[in-house]
């Protein structure tokens, strides 16, 4: 019977990022989809700050950022009547090249180390597919079901089934991770429930190419157009397009007909890729993890689109169960460092769950102005009241904490608070503190602490940086910050008495 460290149940975003990640720590795993390739639905359109941070860390921000939409567009959101009428309110967002000024100028911890990238999950994909196929550390097989698995105390024995020829295969692994979408397989086997709210709304999506941008983006280049009938999401900002929309009332699903009557006029090439009616989901499963089994992504959460939190917060479940996994294999530690991975990414989870409803609340209200408001000029006034927090919720991105305090959902404010995102700054010599920690555990030095405490002590590799900059350590809040392979802070003190204790803490 073929024995693999870790097995990964889905071969999406996040159960290919999980395969990076127990890669890049030099475990093994196993990785198998059902599916014959990578997917041909849209998904999502944004990767936003927090993943490109985790994404930098796995040494692909390059190569996702050249299929990428150009750097130099914006990533602005663009309310109007009809592309034949006019803009009504435009939500200015900067360019990545812009963004990335910005951080530049403004180091004080409040910015992020990486822009948010405006990229389709159909790109996204196989370039986290060819990263993985290239490892050695990862055996990716396509066309393969994950069919069953029966769980022990010491591992999970699981059947996995080619979907092509029907061949079947029993493989042992040490850890079994669901990363198999909303219908997960692995969730369903283990009995965890889902709370939260079914159906939410029933929903239409029509995925295109077109090269006439003078009609699709009649009012200059925005990232998104919105109407009353739905939003209008240009993927690369060049030929491929994905309106989406409420389920037509009047029941017409014809995907040439919408996109006629969304657009306000049918005289322009076009070829449609895909077409169909979906639902929206608000839920969360119950528990994250039993024994030796875990959920992440879909499997775990289902939101709205509004705020682009699906993808986002999987590549973080990713990323925290990942490093987890390959300590528990690696031998630096033991269960409880697995079982906290539930404590800190559920409440995560639920915590973006709420927020993308609070969203999709504000497009009601929208859509009831535009119901009620006929005059234009009021319109767009009422549109600006409401504003754009699914753009705009900084909190949400990176201020979330592993610690149970609930962080503004807007403003992200950098603190060094164990369980927070560690802020991100460029040093002195103009390299960015981020690019600087180890690939394990890292402890910042600022001043004349003594770290011997934390390094004679450790049980898993550590690094020291020594930050000589006094502007910057006022942001870190302490002469020692230990921070987490996950960029999250572990510890921080002045100074250390017991080394050991810390680290019996930390991992659990």
């Amino acid at each position: 019977m073929k024995h693999v460290p870790v097995l990964i149940a889905g071969g999406g975003p996040v159960g290919m990022t999980l395969a990076r990640t127990l890669a890049s720590f030099g475990v093994r795993c196993l990785l198998v989809e059902r599916q014959p390739s990578t997917t041909r639905h849209p998904k999502m359109d944004i990767t936003n700050g927090r993943s490109m941070e985790l994404f930098r860390r796995l040494g692909l921000v390059d190569k996702l950022r050249a299929v990428a939409v150009p750097e130099e567009n914006n990533f602005d959101v663009a309310w109007i009547t009809t592309l034949t009428d006019r803009e009504l309110h435009r939500f200015r967002y900067p360019s990545v090249v812009e963004k990335r000024a910005e951080i530049r100028a403004r180091n004080d911890g409040t910015q992020p180390r990486e822009p948010a990238m405006r990229v389709s999950q159909v790109m996204i994909e196989p370039v986290l597919r060819d990263a993985i196929l290239d490892d050695p550390l990862v055996d990716a097989r396509w066309g393969v079901a994950f069919e069953d698995f029966v769980p022990d105390a010491t591992g999970v024995t699981c059947i996995l089934r080619v979907v092509e020829t029907g061949a079947t295969e029993t493989v042992r692994c040490d850890y079994l991770a669901g990363c198999d979408g909303g219908s997960s397989i692995v969730r369903d086997k283990l009995g965890i429930g889902l709370g939260g709210k079914a159906n939410v709304a029933h929903r239409y999506m029509v995925h295109f190419r077109s090269d006439a941008r003078d009609i699709l983006q009649a009012f200059g280049i925005a990232w998104h157009y919105q109407s009353a009938m739905g939003t209008l999401i240009a993927q690369d900002d060049k030929e491929t397009w994905t309106l989406q929309m409420r389920m037509p009332t009047e029941g017409n699903t014809d995907p040439n007909a919408v996109l006629d009557a969304w657009v306000g006029r049918g005289d322009f090439a076009r070829k449609i890729l895909v077409a169909n009616p979906w639902f929206t989901n608000l839920l969360l499963a119950d528990q994250y993890s039993q024994g030796r089994v875990f959920l992440a992504g879909d499997s775990a959460h289902q939101y709205i689109p509004t705020g682009g939190y699906g993808m986002n917060t999987g590549i973080g479940d990713a990323v925290d169960l990942g490093w987890k996994l390959a300590a528990a294999v690696k031998g630096y530690a033991g269960q409880g460092l697995l079982e906290s991975y539930g404590r800190e990414r559920r409440p995560v989870g639920n915590r973006n769950r709420l927020a993308s409803e609070r969203h999709t609340d504000v497009r009601l209200k929208i859509a009831e102005l535009y119901k009620n408001e006929r005059d234009p000029e009021a319109l767009a006034r009422g549109i600006a009241a409401l504003g754009n927090a699914e753009n705009e919720s900084w909190g949400i991105e990176f201020g979330y904490r592993y610690d149970g305090v609930e962080p503004n959902s807007v403003v992200y404010e950098p603190t060094t608070a164990p369980g927070a995102r560690l802020p991100s700054v460029f040093l002195r010599d103009g390299s960015a503190l981020y690019d600087r920690l180890g690939r394990w555990f890292t402890l910042l030095r600022f001043g004349d602490a003594d770290p011997s405490p934390l390094i004679e002590a450790a049980p898993v590799p550590v690094e020291m940086v020594i930050v000589d900059d006094p502007s910057i350590a006022p942001i870190y809040e302490a002469k020692l910050v230990l921070v987490r392979p996950d960029t999250h802070v572990a510890w921080r003190g002045d100074r250390c008495d017991d080394g050991a204790a810390v680290w019996r803490k930390v991992l659990g």
